[in-house]
Order: structure tokens, then C-alpha cells, then sequence
């Protein structure tokens, strides 16, 4: 679907996610095996230079090599036999040392782990940079007054600004995720056959510490060649991270309704247009950030599902994983990718959250003359006294002020200024300001840490 490719996706990440770069990544590790081994005295420096003369993916037929696949069972198979073949062009004794001690597997994890790792550096670097944004704006917002809604409906004031601090929050903590995750997973796969080393005998260690070193990945304690945790925890990471991006892309979706009005994606010419109705500013780019939350939980159920596999080598599992993982990696950078196109420039409309708060009449307000008259009568007599108060305000489309100022009980405990007082929603925040400031500087600390 390459039509929608500029819509779901990151060009960035999309290279790096490329058959070529697939076939590369699996080339670079077979180039550092025998850079290794020359190292560690198992093959000669010149039968290594051959090798890695050879390790471009260009110098390959990507088809003839999909259909090698078909009948081998995996990529790895016929890329080594081609690689091979080339290396034999130039030195027939070289070619007997091309993935000497190795398995397929440890060609195709390590190569994907070297694919991860160029994809999480730009979905790294995203993170950062939405984070710095969303710092921006709940920093400007952080006393922009709006209506704080539960279960869809106004509930209480609060401030932009706390809402966008919220957002921040968790961003802040996929960053650390991300970063968590990467020192597990960005490590290397070798273990031969079944995972020890045998063809290499006593040298198979320091070749595993060279080839790390060649490829600037991390050394495992033990090849995991049937144990998926990492890969599972790669999906996973990114799978809570587009969860929230989807809830920020939905809240912003909610407020730029027609009827609530409050916050728009930028204006640009052709964005969110209709084929048929001129009026139309639809949130084009939550709609795709949402259509990747709701897409990639199941791929990380595949994931999860893919990690029981047999024995030494898995059947079935490990093949699921090829097309899934970088499936969940594409769409999660896409979706980061729409996000920071939005952010930065996201229209708020302060003049009409200030209009919403009338929206109910004072009902919002409910809360604070109940707390208020609580300390007075008792919270269960408060509440029962506000809350018909709150009955006949929508009955006879009164103002609650008005009801709670002609009620006997609140008449009785509360003076006219007071229940005034009440009614001012910045008098009613809480500490959404003091959430904001600590927020924001927990988020600086972070970007000063990396």
C-alpha cells in the first residue's frame, strides 16, 4: 500500500525498515563475524576483508533470494549461499569461511536488532522533541481556564495546562521506557546451532566479545535464540507508547467538535477538508494516529503470543515476529511522526473554553458549594442539599447560584459573597498550576539527562 505510505508512516523509519536495509543489517553481522573471527585467529585477516568486501546489499537479487526463502524456510538461508557464491568470485578458500560457527537465526535477530536500533533512535529523538512541545504549551497554558470532563461530560474546571501536563507525564515516561528498553534489547544474537557455540570451540566467547565490539551492540550472558523477551518488550514499549498518543489524538479530536469547539489541529491549506462539504476542518492527523491505536494492540498480542516457542529453536513463533515487529515499529513512528506535525501549532481557543464553562449553568461549580457547605452542616447533608438544589437548576433551567442563594439550608450557613465566590472557576483548580510547574521540571531533568 505504498499509495498510503505517506500517511500511516516515517520516511525515516521506513528506510530502515526496507527489504534492502533487512538484507543489510543481516550482511553487516556476517561482515563483523568474520572481522571478529580474524580477530580471535579463527579465519585470516584477508579471507575477512574478502568477506566483508562482499557484504552489500546492492551486490544482491533481492527476488531470486524471496524465493530461496520460500523453499528454506527463512531469509538467512539463501543470503548466505548467494554471499557465498560472490565471496568465491574472488577467493574460493575465503568463501569456505563466510558464516563460519553462525546459524541463521543469528544472522536474521542480530541483523533485526541493528534495524531496531537506527528505528528507535529516530522514535527516540521524536519522543524528545514532542516532549519539548507539549512542554511549551502547558507551560503557556498553564492558567488558560477550561471544563474538566468525566465520562463526557463537564465535570469541573481545571486548565489546559494541567491537561497538556497530563499528556507530558506520560510521554516523559515512554522516554525512560524507551530508553530501558533499548539497553535489554539492543544486544547481540550468536550462538550457533543451538545456542553454544560449539563449531567454535574455546574461541567461541572471544569471538562473541569482538564481534559486539565490531558491531556496538551489547553481550547477552547466553545466545537467546527460544527466548523472546526482548523482542516481545520492543513491541510492547512502543505499544503503550501509540496508547498514548491515541489518547492525546482523542482528546483532541473531542475538543474540536463543533458543539465544544476548544482546540483545533493547525490550519494548512487542504488539511482536513471535505470531498463534498466546504465547511468541514476534520482532525485528519488524530484520525490516523487513532487508527494506529487501534491496530497495533493486536500486534503486540501477536508478539506476546509468538514468545512460547520450543526448546532451542522455535517453529512458527519466531517466523510470526518478521513481518509483525516491524509492522508495530512503522506504525508507531508514523503515528509519533503525525503527532509532532500537530503539536506545535495546536490552535486553542481560550476565548471559547471561557464560554464553556457557562455551559451547564453554574452546575460545574456543584462540587465547591457542597465542600464549602459541608464544613458548615456535614458532608452528607451538604451533598443531599446541592444536589437538589442541582435538580431544580436543570428542571426550571435556573442558574445554580440563583437556586443555591434561595435555599433555606445554604441561606442559612453561607453568605451572598461567599456562594459568589464559589461560582469564580479560578477560585476551583486545585493545584493543576503546581502539577504543571512539577511536570514540566520533572521533564527538563529528563532532557538534561540524555
Amino acid at each position: 500500500m505504498e499509495l498510503l505510505g505517506q500517511l500511516f508512516r516515517c520516511e525515516d523509519v521506513e528506510r530502515v525498515l526496507s527489504d534492502r536495509a533487512c538484507l543489510q543489517g543481516m550482511l553487516d553481522f556476517e561482515a563483523g563475524l568474520a572481522r571478529a573471527e580474524a580477530r580471535a585467529g579463527v579465519i585470516s585477516s584477508s579471507a575477512a576483508a574478502v568477506i566483508a568486501a562482499k557484504c552489500s546489499a546492492e551486490l544482491f537479487d533481492f527476488a531470486e533470494l524471496g524465493r530461496g526463502a520460500k523453499l528454506s524456510g527463512n531469509i538467512a538461508i539463501p543470503l548466505v549461499r548467494a554471499l557465498t557464491a560472490l565471496v568465491a568470485q574472488s577467493d574460493k578458500d575465503a568463501a569456505r569461511y563466510v558464516h563460519w560457527g553462525a546459524t541463521s537465526q543469528d544472522a536474521i535477530d542480530t541483523g533485526c536488532v541493528l534495524q531496531l536500533r537506527q528505528a528507535l533512535k529516530f522514535i527516540s529523538d521524536d519522543l524528545d522533541l514532542l516532549a519539548k512541545d507539549l512542554a511549551e504549551l502547558a507551560t503557556k497554558h498553564r492558567l488558560t481556564i477550561m471544563v474538566g470532563r468525566t465520562w463526557m461530560q463537564q465535570a469541573l474546571p481545571t486548565t489546559f495546562g494541567a491537561k497538556v501536563a497530563g499528556w507530558l507525564d506520560a510521554v516523559d515516561r515512554h522516554r525512560e521506557r524507551l530508553r530501558e528498553m533499548q539497553r535489554r534489547a539492543l544486544v547481540l544474537q550468536f550462538g550457533g546451532a543451538v545456542g553454544t557455540l560449539a563449531a567454535l570451540g574455546e574461541r567461541g566467547p572471544d569471538v562473541a566479545r569482538n564481534l559486539v565490539e565490531e558491531l556496538a551492540l551489547g553481550l547477552p550472558e547466553i545466545p537467546w535464540h527460544s527466548h523472546r523477551d526482548r523482542m516481545a518488550e520492543v513491541a510492547m514499549t512502543l505499544g503503550l507508547c501509540v496508547g498514548t498518543l491515541g489518547k492525546i489524538a482523542k482528546d483532541i479530536a473531542l475538543h474540536s467538535q463543533t458543539e465544544i469547539a476548544e482546540v483545533f489541529e493547525p490550519a494548512e491549506k487542504g488539511r482536513g477538508g471535505s470531498s463534498t462539504m466546504p465547511h468541514k476542518r476534520n482532525p485528519v492527523a488524530a484520525a490516523v494516529i487513532l487508527s494506529a491505536a487501534m491496530r497495533v494492540p493486536g500486534l503486540v498480542s501477536t508478539m506476546l503470543a509468538a514468545m512460547v516457542q520450543e526448546q532451542e529453536r522455535g517453529l512458527g513463533g519466531w517466523h510470526a515476529e518478521w513481518e509483525t515487529l516491524p509492522e508495530i515499529v512503522s506504525l508507531s513512528a508514523g503515528a509519533l511522526r503525525r503527532m509532532l506535525e500537530i503539536a506545535p501549532g495546536l490552535e486553542v481557543d481560550v476565548r471559547r473554553m471561557t464560554e464553556n464553562l457557562e455551559a451547564t449553568r453554574g452546575l460545574i461549580f456543584a462540587e465547591a458549594v457542597a465542600m464549602a457547605l459541608a464544613e458548615k452542616v456535614g458532608k452528607a447533608a451538604a451533598h443531599d442539599a446541592v444536589e437538589k438544589a442541582c435538580d431544580v437548576a436543570r428542571t426550571e433551567g435556573k442558574h445554580l447560584r440563583e437556586v443555591i442563594l434561595a435555599g433555606g439550608l445554604v441561606r442559612g450557613q453561607l453568605s451572598e459573597e461567599q456562594v459568589a465566590g464559589l461560582f469564580e472557576a479560578g477560585r476551583y483548580l486545585g493545584s493543576a498550576e503546581l502539577f504543571v510547574d512539577r511536570v514540566v521540571a520533572a521533564s527538563q531533568r529528563i532532557e538534561r539527562t540524555t
